[in-house]
């Protein structure tokens, strides 16, 4: 099998995106949670990182749409910064160890509170961020309307 056959997931390039982007994700959700103290007892780094990572995921996914499907641009934004960047930056395992420790700590009504604002919350940040990217890509399409037409 030469490489123009093999499927995405196996190609060198494919990988080296996705690898990249999640190294970058990585870090930076590191580096947030560190520097964002908690509130009281409850962790508040993890739910706002996830929640900023579904809006950047909903963003990216509305927009990577839109480009020429023809090109490899929007499959390599989608590996490196989709796949990639926000599957290394959101991070649900470390919201459910959070919670767990909310609910060992006996706390367990903010512990739930905490867990499923988090989804509901991350839901709505998904949906914002693909109306957002629809709103900017409308934005876009008429500029470019515009300079076509002076």
């Amino acid at each position: 099998m030469n490489a123009g056959t093999r499927p995405a997931y196996l190609r060198w390039a494919a990988i080296g995106l996705v690898a990249v982007g999640g190294a970058a994700g990585a870090a930076s959700r590191e580096g947030l949670s560190l520097a964002i103290p908690n509130l009281g007892s409850v962790p508040v780094a993890i739910p706002l990182i996830n929640v900023v990572g579904a809006f950047l995921l909903g963003y990216l996914y509305e927009a990577v749409t839109r480009l020429d499907s023809s090109r490899p641009t929007g499959k390599n934004l989608k590996l490196l910064l989709g796949t990639g960047f926000c599957g290394g930056f959101t991070t649900y395992s470390s919201l459910a160890t959070d919670t767990a420790v909310l609910f060992r700590d006996g706390l367990p009504w903010i512990a739930i509170v905490y867990a499923l604002g988090t989804v509901l919350i991350g839901a709505c940040a998904t949906w914002a961020g693909i109306a957002a990217g629809a709103i900017n890509a409308r934005g876009s399409g008429r500029r470019h309307e515009q300079e076509e037409g002076s």
